[in-house]
């Protein structure tokens, strides 16, 4: 078979017609880069392969050139098992598999059709810097030092946010980006350190406008490249922050089933099971209660115990396993919860014969989380998620602000810049955690694809915000100057969104790793595994992996796991160190952790203190 980018075709030779052609096939192995001359033809009746797009034709070759020989590969390029520290190491491999293959080119049609449909729009595409100066985000920044200016250093952008609004201020009305943000943070299935967003602003616009676009933006994409997905809803629904909390336990629940609580506090006010009583003795003691239909039939004792297993896994105190069966009621509480409270919470849920019913109480929001990760859980093990389905809707209504216990203050629930709603700024400065926000999120099948709001275009409010959160104003003047100066310039109202390209593209797919989509992504903790040398001049986090040397320059200052052929140290290091052929410490170094190789060099005046351990296993004695 014969692979390229656009598919597999099957190649055959006649050993009479072309001797040459068909004695070199009979040499060709995996992976060999090929070139073949010859007729396309169909296949016999009887050779024809359904499963494959070419899979009427072959090609009859009449000369086979080889243009370059292949090593074995570490792992079947036709299959799809593969260790993940694999799959990045040599990703160049991993990429020839036509699935993942296929995920690249859908990202570039993806970014096309965004690109197409924002120009339409009247749009104007804007790059913004990529080195830029440090700003509170929410999260860490990546620096990289500064040649000119010794000891000082650029930020990494986190989003180009201040950037687009000095862009409206400037009478842009309509801007985007397909931009590269990096925050300096853990990578998740979902998250990468460094991912691309569809960045947008427009001028003069309310927030219902900004979700209009989104949604059309959204259903163009999915019609266009998933053309068998099915909407759950249309137009997307629109669901509270606290309905979402309240019914989901999550700001960002998959609506793909239902699955939703039902608060059962009432049934039991003069309960007289005792845990139930304690709780609801408790400021903010909850009793919630869920359904899942049809099921009832397959509950036996030992699925009883491993449902309240696994809510105890998802963190949850224990679970009630109620059954509405044919011959009535079981409750795994026995008597504990009587016939009366059994029957009001079947009548709540309306629950019918073959329902399974859970009740579980707890209090405060760690709670709630509990109980909506086991929702989750629940619904794969009784396989209630329909793939083919896309359950886009927006979440709205946000608060701005909310208690910070262990700083002592308020914090932005999304970030400094969101535009209070008009009907509830009159309570900023008596009841400020009661304050809406013109915030909200897209969510579908269960992830966040972005968060929008209007900005605030009024100098004194910002201002006022930022000392809510507790910014000094020492440092209101030197991180955000420039944007408060420009504010006072005539600043139109405008807003935007930034939806995630990468976590876009996952969720369409139906991968449950945003790697999946990404051509050259990090490892889970942000490692490197390559099989160049590394040198590295200034900040790292996470481990390194690789064949070659590793160079930390008198720059590097990492916290880091280094393995590698050989590692020299000039710069600052912690973390173990293991070495194929020598470790070289020089003059100048700081070195804390194991150091494990056959050769070590240590200069005199470097500043290590470790654990040694030469080839022969032998310990040294710890080195200051």
């Amino acid at each position: 078979m014969l692979r390229d980018q656009y598919g597999m075709t099957q190649i055959v030779s006649d050993a009479k017609k072309h001797p040459e052609a068909y004695d070199t096939l009979q040499k060709l192995h995996a992976e060999m880069v090929v070139t073949v001359d010859g007729e396309v033809l169909p296949r016999s009746e009887e050779t024809i392969n359904k499963k494959i797009a070419t899979g009427e034709v072959e090609i009859l070759a009449d000369k086979i050139t080889i243009i370059s020989r292949s090593k074995t590969p570490p792992f079947p390029i036709d299959q799809d098992t593969i260790v993940k520290d694999e799959a990045i190491r040599y990703r160049y491999l991993h990429l020839r598999r036509p699935s993942v293959k296929q995920n690249i080119i859908l990202r570039s049609q993806l970014t096309k059709i965004v690109r197409d449909f924002l120009h339409g729009k009247d749009f104007c595409e804007i790059e913004t810097p990529i080195l830029t100066k440090a700003t509170p985000e929410g999260a860490r920044d990546f620096l990289v030092p500064s040649r000119v200016f010794p000891g000082e250093f650029y930020a990494l952008p986190q989003s180009p946010q201040q950037y687009k609004q000095l862009l409206m201020i400037a009478g842009f009305d309509k801007y985007f980006q397909v931009a590269r943000a990096l925050r300096d943070e853990d990578s998740r299935a979902d998250r990468q350190p460094e991912h691309t967003q569809i960045d947008m602003e427009l001028s003069f616009v309310q927030r219902d406008e900004i979700m209009e676009i989104l949604e059309e933006m959204f259903t163009l994409v999915t019609e266009k490249l998933f053309p068998e997905k099915k909407f759950l809803q249309k137009p997307f629904p629109r669901l509270t922050y606290h309905e979402c909390i309240q019914l989901y336990g999550t700001d960002k629940p998959d609506l793909r089933y239902d699955l939703r609580f039902f608060d059962v506090r009432k049934v039991f006010e003069k309960t007289d099971f005792k845990i139930f009583e304690r709780i609801l003795k408790k400021p903010k003691g909850q009793i919630k209660s869920l359904k899942v239909e049809g099921v009832a039939e397959k509950i036996t004792r030992k699925e009883t115990d491993e449902l309240v297993a696994l809510a105890q896994k998802c963190g949850l105190a224990g679970i009630v396993v109620l059954l509405n069966t044919d011959n009535g009621y079981k409750s795994s509480a026995g008597k504990a919860i009587n016939d009366r409270e059994i029957a009001a919470i079947m009548d709540l849920t309306k629950s019918k014969p073959q329902d399974l019913t859970l009740v579980a109480s707890g209090e405060n929001s760690d709670f709630l989380t509990a109980l909506s990760l086991f929702r989750t859980e629940l619904a794969h093990r009784y396989n209630l998620i329909d793939h083919q389905v896309v359950d886009f809707a927006f979440v709205v209504d946000f608060p701005l602000l909310e208690w910070n216990e262990d700083e002592k203050r308020l914090d932005p629930i999304h970030h400094m810049f969101v535009m209070p709603n008009e009907e509830t700024l009159h309570l900023l400065e008596s009841e400020p955690e009661k304050v809406i926000s013109t915030q909200f999120d897209v969510i579908c099948n269960g992830y966040e694809l972005c968060s929008g709001s209007c900005r605030i275009h009024s100098s004194n409010l910002q201002r006022k915000i930022m000392a809510m959160i507790g910014l000094s104003k020492e440092e209101i003047e030197e991180k955000f100057a420039h944007l408060l100066q420009a504010l006072e310039y005539g600043a139109p109202p405008h807003g935007g969104a930034a939806p995630g390209l990468d976590r876009l593209l996952m969720v369409l797919t139906g991968t449950t790793n945003i790697r999946d989509v990404i051509a050259f992504p990090k490892t889970q903790r942000g490692n490197l595994t390559l099989s160049n040398s590394i040198e590295i001049k200034g900040n790292f986090e996470g481990d390194i992996k690789t064949d070659e040397d590793v160079i930390i320059h008198e720059t590097g200052k990492i916290k880091t796991n280094v393995k590698a052929r050989s590692v020299l140290v000039e710069g600052k290091l912690e973390g173990n160190i293991e070495a194929q052929k020598s470790i070289t410490i020089k003059s100048k170094a700081y070195v804390r952790g194991d150091l494990r190789g056959p050769d070590l060099q240590i200069q005199r005046g470097a500043d290590v203190q470790c654990k040694i351990i030469i080839e022969d296993n032998q310990q040294q004695p710890e080195k200051k």
